[in-house]
């Protein structure tokens, strides 16, 4: 049977410009495999025989992958009794036969394979294939740009994060730290005003929200990795700037910030990126702005900003999605920030908090049982400079990522380094993950995008 499907499976991909990396090909018979070996409630050894007395001539660079392979599909069992329990019906590229079943068939889009589980084995390519795939026939664009497989993706476990950049003042470049590999972005239909003047960035689900004001006020602007172009995003029912903000998934809240006459928010909402709507929250305690949100534990958190242009604030606020509910936490943000700062630069690894001190050049760690801070160790950039500014400090993955530019010899540069925390607190070690030539020295926006 596998047999088979295999043969017919692998005849579709032949080796061409379309498809990068042909070992992909290999890795998607693989999958479905798995796949099938789960449904039957059979187990899989990497020994030097198989459960039916067969060698297994892998090595072991293959057998390790393989075994990670095999745990994610054991996490995808773990959900539920279906291989997918999401509702099919709207999913593209679905084969049934006369009586409602889904079928193996020529007219699916792996042949040789039920759909449901060639959407399990696209799911768990790489993202940046996506575009290739999308390039094979109308059937395999129609999937790629519902965005179905990245819900798939979701309900599996299954993140690739994305670096989203603004080092010019009117463009936008996407970096996949796993190719190593810059993509340009088209350039946003905005006007002159909301190109240069100042904005805030926020990734959410598969889009890149980018928030500014243009001539006639406020705007969003949405970039969708699914269409690759630019549109106006829905506005927000108390448009704003100087925001905190953050996202979980698809969805995103921002709180605080100021309006068109300049008074402070206390105000905040929720974006939901599959419904491309936002929905009205319960107010802070006290009105911020120049603040930073991050997610952690499954609840959303304000720390820093201004309640004026004079007075900082050090309480932080975290709001609970399932009750609905701010508690005000006294002295989370002890240091608070000037009108001249920066907003708090902070990123959550592992649902622990960090924080870069920047007049120190410094990364910080948050205690929650003791509310209050510790150094860990330096920056590998000077954040001190502009008092914070062009700088970014994000989580990426299981790694803290510092983005921000240098001049050498041979001219101005961007640098990313990057650094994974460990449980027992040493000092960062550092790796520089890219360096990017003329790029300029001063990073607008950065977001970071999951999916």
């Amino acid at each position: 049977m596998f047999e088979g499907q295999g043969a017919c499976f692998l005849e579709i991909f032949p080796a061409s410009s379309h498809l990068e990396h042909q070992w992909q090909q290999n890795q998607w018979y693989f999958i479905s495999y798995l796949l099938e070996l789960k449904k039957l409630g059979l187990q899989l050894n990497f020994e030097e025989e198989n459960t039916d007395g067969q060698e297994m001539l892998l090595r072991d660079s293959q057998k390790a992958a393989m075994l990670d392979i095999w745990k994610g599909v054991q996490i995808v069992e773990m959900k539920g009794p279906d291989l997918i329990p999401m509702d099919m019906a709207d999913c593209p590229g679905e084969q049934k036969d006369a009586d409602g079943n889904q079928e193996g068939s020529d007219d699916s889009l792996l042949p040789g394979l039920q759909d449901d589980i060639a959407m399990q084995c696209l799911a768990w390519t790489s993202r940046s294939d996506y575009g290739s795939l999308s390039s094979l026939n109308s059937r395999f664009n129609s999937l790629v740009h519902s965005g179905y497989l990245y819900r798939l993706r979701r309900q599996l476990g299954i993140i690739e994060h994305w670096i989203y950049l603004a080092c010019n003042l009117v463009g936008w470049e996407a970096y996949d730290p796993k190719r190593r590999r810059w993509m340009r972005l088209p350039r946003m239909p905005s006007d002159d005003c909301f190109n240069y003047a100042d904005k805030e960035s926020l990734a959410v689900g598969t889009e890149l929200l980018v928030f500014g004001k243009e001539i006639s006020g406020f705007a969003i602007w949405r970039y969708s990795i699914l269409t690759h172009i630019w549109s106006r995003g829905s506005p927000m029912a108390s448009p704003r700037c100087l925001f905190g903000s953050s996202s979980n998934g698809e969805v995103a809240i921002v709180a605080g910030g100021c309006d068109k006459n300049g008074v402070v928010l206390k105000s905040a909402e929720l974006y939901n990126s599959e419904l491309g709507i936002w929905e009205t929250l319960p107010e802070m305690h006290s009105p911020r702005k120049l603040c930073s949100g991050f997610f952690m534990d499954g609840k959303f958190y304000v720390i820093g900003g201004m309640i004026n242009n004079k007075d900082s604030l050090t309480c932080g606020e975290e709001f609970n999605l399932q009750t609905r509910t701010w508690r005000r936490i006294p002295n989370m943000f002890p240091a608070g920030n000037r009108a001249a700062h920066a907003p708090p630069l902070v990123a959550v690894v592992k649902n622990e908090l960090y924080a870069v001190e920047h007049s120190r050049n410094e990364v910080k760690k948050y205690s929650k049982q003791s509310n209050s801070w510790h150094v860990l160790g330096r920056l590998p950039l000077r954040a001190d400079t502009a008092n914070g500014w062009g700088l970014a400090f994000r989580a990426c993955g299981d790694e803290l990522v510092v983005i921000g530019g240098q001049r050498g010899p041979e001219g101005e540069l961007i640098v990313l380094s990057s650094w994974q925390p460990s449980s027992d607190e040493r000092q960062p070690e550092w790796t520089t993950l890219e360096q990017k030539e003329h790029a300029g020295v001063f990073v607008y926006n950065c977001a970071v995008m999951g999916c």
